[in-house]
């Protein structure tokens, strides 16, 4: 059964980080808010082009998330319709991203925007 694409991202974090994400994702990046399924802990989902490819879900008042481990993460990398635009927001905001050189520059922009949740502080 090969793969076919890439569904979604899953970020899991206490309710006042999620938040905080939920706005960047979506005042930010522009990803819509959209319907999620009744799970049992507090979540969102965020849609893009009419897919949900963002799931933010409440940690657990008892769950241990630990902050600043080793990982394999590097980036996330967004494309968009409008660059200078885009850019704007980011730099306005004060969110350090880098703008990197796509195979096809005609149909897409590239960025990779580090610590999202920080953006703010």
């Amino acid at each position: 059964m090969p793969t076919l694409g890439f569904d979604h991202y899953n970020l899991r974090a206490p309710r006042a980080l999620l938040d905080e994400l939920c706005r960047f994702y979506n005042e930010v990046l522009g990803l819509e808010l959209g319907t999620r399924p009744p799970f049992s802990s507090f979540g969102y989902w965020l849609y893009a082009g009419g897919r949900p490819v963002l799931h933010l879900s409440e940690a657990r008042p008892d769950e241990q998330r630990p902050a600043g481990v080793a990982s394999t993460f590097d980036h996330a990398a967004f494309a968009c319709s409008d660059r200078a635009g885009f850019e704007q927001v980011l730099s306005a905001r004060g969110i350090d991203y880098h703008r990197h050189a796509c195979r096809k520059p005609a149909r897409c922009s590239c960025f990779s925007a580090t610590r999202p949740a920080m953006a703010s502080n």
